[in-house]
């Protein structure tokens, strides 16, 4: 039952710790959300499509915005990538 309790009552629970030191990259963060980034960016393109429409310009159907996603979606997914690395970083405290 080593890590599941916390030390003090200010350190958080955590599993055993390795010692290893490893650290998530960027980039398996960025491949890990990259489907929930291109769906994100799917449906803001349909909606802005949506709203583009009240201005008179073409709507887009929805198989559309899901193709332009799939390239949209990599800068999507890097940008939540290093959103999540700091958000880690700043956790432990480096």
């Amino acid at each position: 039952m080593s890590g599941t309790r916390s030390p003090s009552r200010k350190a958080p629970a955590t599993e055993a710790d390795t010692g290893d030191g490893a650290r998530w990259p960027v980039w398996k963060l960025s491949l890990l959300l990259y489907s929930f980034a291109a769906a994100a960016v799917a449906i803001n393109l349909f909606m802005l499509a949506l709203a583009g429409s009240w201005l008179g310009l073409p709507t887009l159907s929805p198989w559309w915005a899901l193709g332009l996603s799939v390239p949209l979606g990599i800068p999507a997914g890097w940008a939540a990538g290093r959103w999540v690395r700091r958000l880690m970083d700043e956790a432990d405290g480096v």
